[in-house]
């Protein structure tokens, strides 16, 4: 049984002082960080928008962040601008150690549709290669970290769950966006319903298993 460490989105705009900061989303770096070095392969993924990309509610006049639009018959909710491709805030939090990472997965790089989960876009038209990555590499168990919960880890972990992997969300590792009060608390529920083990860090330093 092999086993990968996927650290979702810790990037610059959904960070302290980034156009859509995540709560305490600064508080996991340390925690990743030190999380890193019990894993033999560790992947990390970024949103990488263009500057035209449909989950912008400046590229829907009349609308502000936290609507909900229907875009090709999928309902997007609407964000600041963030992650824009080739900028400061796209790029990973400088506190980050990423001299480990073995693989960086792009997703939402399609202007048209949003890509919470890493491994497909919001209706799964469209892969980003993780799912091949891992196969190729014989991992059928996965711990997953990093922002958010109530949005791209959770997506990540369900999609994970449905093809069939063993899913880990390490809780103390992750925050949320909360744009609904109980949003995270929700998200937590949807994941161990769907059959993803809710841990805490401790459980993962506590025993080394690779």
């Amino acid at each position: 049984m092999k086993k990968a460490f996927i650290i979702v989105d810790l990037q610059n705009d959904f960070c302290h002082g980034g156009s859509l900061a995540v709560p305490d989303a600064n508080a996991v770096i340390p925690v990743i960080n030190q999380l890193q070095p019990y894993f033999d392969l560790i992947i990390a993924t970024k949103d990488w928008h263009p500057q035209d990309h449909t989950s912008f509610a400046t590229n829907h006049p009349g609308y502000k962040v936290g609507d909900v639009v229907t875009v090709d018959a999928i309902p997007q909710v609407l964000w600041p601008c963030h992650c824009i491709q080739n900028t400061p805030g796209s790029d990973f939090h400088v506190q980050l150690d990423t001299s480990k990472i073995n693989k960086i997965i792009f997703k939402g790089a399609d202007k048209a549709i949003d890509s919470y989960s890493a491994f497909f876009d919001n209706a799964h038209r469209r892969e980003t290669g993780l799912k091949d990555y891992l196969h190729d590499r014989h991992v059928d168990e996965l711990y997953l970290a990093g922002l958010a919960t109530d949005y791209c880890v959770k997506y990540t972990a369900l999609d994970a769950l449905a093809l069939g992997y063993r899913v880990n969300i390490i809780e103390d590792a992750c925050r949320g966006v909360a744009l609904h009060p109980g949003d995270i608390a929700k998200a937590i529920e949807e994941m161990q319903a769907a059959g993803a083990n809710i841990i805490q860090s401790k459980q993962v330093l506590l025993r080394s298993f690779c």
